[in-house]
């Protein structure tokens, strides 16, 4: 069986905890940031779960399934 291979796209905005769960970045964050306050800055930079839903299909990307 050969190996599979990872999507670049995949590696690039997708992180794997050691738990197995996948995070990815906020969005909203590309430009025009001085404009929004920094309270909202500060939770956009925050990386949040991917949803159960779509994990699947990340993984797969990523080459873990």
């Amino acid at each position: 069986m050969p190996k599979l291979k990872t999507k670049g796209s995949a590696k690039k905005r997708f992180k794997v905890t050691s738990s197995e769960k996948i995070l990815r970045h906020r969005n909203n964050v590309g430009h025009n940031t001085g404009f929004k306050k920094s309270s909202h800055m500060r939770r956009l930079k925050k990386e949040v779960e991917v949803p159960k839903e779509i994990s699947d299909k990340v993984k797969k990307s990523l080459g873990l399934k």
